[in-house]
């Protein structure tokens, strides 16, 4: 495995358990099998760090929010689907990403910002191809009721995510409550 991976995936896991403020570089180092400073032949710094992570999960993630599929609720179904897969498999990332996307430094907050712009503009296209009916409002309140509860899965506790079939059940959930949207008064 390449340095930086290993780096960046001792990174997630050090700042999901101490959060970023409670890693420094040293244990970054000790924990991806080198020393703090040679961390810094590879990254500038934490704040890359966390950057990097956090801009390979939104590259994923907004590469699945592109339509594949003619029909609309097939093609909302294959997005949250593949995002609730990805939150299930990625817990540490996701709960890092919820606690500290704020804590983003420049030059890498804002063109972040952007990007996590697009990405919900991408979901709310995905849910108005699907409910057309729906008006602009609806949309934005429905698409953050749908990730709110997809990203929500980090912080569920293990024994319901280790039920068979959890992602389906979750996937279920958030389609059941779309349809109850679009029968809504």
């Amino acid at each position: 495995m390449a340095r930086d991976r290993r780096i960046l995936d001792a990174a997630a896991v050090a700042f999901h358990e101490k959060g970023f403020h409670g890693v420094g570089m040293d244990e970054l180092g000790s924990r991806a099998g080198l020393s703090g400073p040679s961390l810094y032949r590879y990254f500038s710094g934490k704040d890359e760090i966390l950057a990097k992570l956090l801009d390979e999960a939104m590259d994923e993630l907004l590469t699945a929010t592109e339509p594949t599929d003619p029909d609309p609720r097939g093609d909302l179904e294959r997005a949250l689907r593949h995002h609730v897969d990805f939150a299930l498999v990625n817990r540490p990332l996701v709960a890092l990403y919820q606690r500290e996307v704020r804590s983003l430094a420049d030059p890498w907050a804002a063109p972040f910002a952007v990007r996590r712009k697009e990405y919900t503009k991408a979901w709310e296209r995905l849910v108005s191809r699907a409910r057309p009916a729906l008006d602009e409002a609806t949309i934005g309140a429905v698409t953050q009721g749908c990730l709110g509860l997809v990203f929500s899965v980090p912080g569920w506790p293990e024994r319901t995510l280790a039920v068979p079939r959890a992602a389906d059940a979750i996937v279920d959930l958030v389609l059941h409550g779309l349809v109850g949207v679009d029968s809504a008064p």
